[in-house]
């Protein structure tokens, strides 16, 4: 059924994005500079200047500027299966039918490298405490599959693993580690600053990220060697020498100086964008407070989320029924009670916008038939079971009862407290 809005509350004039670009004026004078100065390619001020800038905030010692946050994962995982494997045969990838751990829940931006480079992805699910990389899983993974060299973890929604745990597991099975910190610029995991925890590490500049340059991403390391083949193979591998000279494969990666001249006027907007959407999380987490709902959460004790995005989880018995298929998605309403998809609609019916929790990578039609390690094991043999009342299968759990809120940080105070009151409504 479809959410009927109350008459009394008027649809918003213009969107409430889910998170979009904020932009604050300097951005176009680096993107004129580029222009004035016709650095218009892959090299430039602009480029020098983010890739320093990068690795002052972050605290790495190479910064490599990209065209996306997917081509520095992919340049990442072509490091790591060089380091631990060699340089594969014309033709194939450096993991070439290698098994890699790989968080669970996260867009399938973090895993589909792991196949460019031929690589067969297990993943390994969530945990409830910051909805990331289950520590205990990645264990019994590691029990399973002793091989296994590499493991690439992403921070969901802005919020820090448990990273102490996972780099201590990982350390122990001398896996490498690859982190995705596309989402997570800006947070900090006991005062260090993500992108920095694994040997490779990634962030991006995508529209809707914190900080933006409308594309982009970097690949962040402390290693020289990896950042000048990075940079090579960035620029389609070509060789020193006086003609075009090819004795590797390359990737037309490299980030555009006019791309970076956005990234340049964001930089220093970090920390106020970071500012403004804890102030939404905030907001929503007071305003919520006495529904049968929970805010995504994050270890407050050991980590700094960026707050990129706002999510709720219903409560269990909070939940009406509601059924999802590949594409599709009913439900029915009850008094008291609500969904995801009754609340996302809702939220649509003002000129807002949600979205669902991502789902997992287990049940994506795509990579269904990989490995899928719970805390209990075998996740494939124990799907949507329960022990003692909690689920095996956390990431589909949060997925079927969780949502993302509006996180804009251009929405004001007021539009907040119509989306505050809209969720009201779904539970009464």
């Amino acid at each position: 059924m479809a959410y009927n809005k109350a008459d009394d509350i008027k649809a918003f004039d213009r969107k409430v994005w889910l998170s979009s670009p904020t932009m604050h004026g300097e951005e176009i004078a680096y993107v004129k500079e580029a222009y004035d100065t016709n650095w218009m390619s892959t090299v430039g001020a602009n480029i020098n200047e983010v890739e320093r800038i990068t690795c002052e905030k972050i605290g790495c010692k190479y910064a490599v500027a990209l065209s996306a946050g997917t081509a520095a994962l992919h340049l990442a995982i072509k490091l790591a299966g060089q380091e631990l494997y060699g340089q594969p045969l014309p033709g194939h990838g450096t993991i070439e039918g290698k098994r890699v751990f790989a968080t669970d829940m996260t867009f399938d931006a973090t895993v589909n490298p792991i196949c460019y480079e031929g690589g067969v992805p297990v993943f390994i699910d969530t945990e409830k405490d910051t909805w990331n990389m289950d520590p205990v899983a990645l264990e019994k993974a590691f029990e399973l599959y002793p091989e296994v060299k590499l493991v690439v973890m992403a921070h969901l929604y802005g919020t820090p693993g448990k990273l102490d745990e996972l780099k201590a597991i990982c350390d122990k099975h001398g896996a490498i580690i690859v982190e995705d910190a596309a989402e997570s610029l800006g947070a900090t995991y006991k005062g260090v600053q993500t992108g920095t925890f694994g040997k490779y590490n990634c962030i991006s500049f995508n529209g809707n990220k914190i900080i933006t340059g409308s594309a982009g991403g970097m690949l962040l390391t402390d290693s020289e060697d990896a950042a000048n083949k990075t940079r090579k193979w960035s620029t389609q591998a070509r060789e020193a020498a006086p003609w075009y000279q090819h004795e590797e494969l390359g990737y037309n990666y490299r980030m555009s100086n006019v791309i970076a001249g956005v990234v340049r006027g964001q930089y220093p907007h970090l920390e106020e964008h970071i500012a403004q959407k804890r102030a939404i999380y905030e907001r929503y987490k007071e305003g919520l407070k006495d529904l049968p709902v929970k805010m995504n959460p994050y270890d407050a004790d050991n980590s700094e989320p960026n707050f990129w995005l706002s999510c709720l989880i219903i409560d269990k018995d909070a939940m009406c029924k509601q059924v999802r298929g590949e594409r599709d998605v009913c439900y029915i309403k009850e008094a008291g009670k609500s969904c995801p998809t009754e609340i996302l609609e809702a939220i649509a019916s003002v000129n807002a916008e949600g979205r669902p929790i991502w789902k997992p990578m287990h049940m994506q039609p795509i990579y269904r038939m990989n490995g899928f390690i719970t805390r209990n094991g075998n996740g494939r043999a124990m799907t949507n079971a329960y022990i003692a009342g909690e689920a095996v299968d956390v990431g589909e759990d949060i997925f079927e009862r969780g949502l993302c809120l509006p996180s804009d940080n251009k929405m004001t105070a007021e539009q907040q407290d119509v989306i505050i009151d809209i969720i009201h409504r779904c539970f009464a």
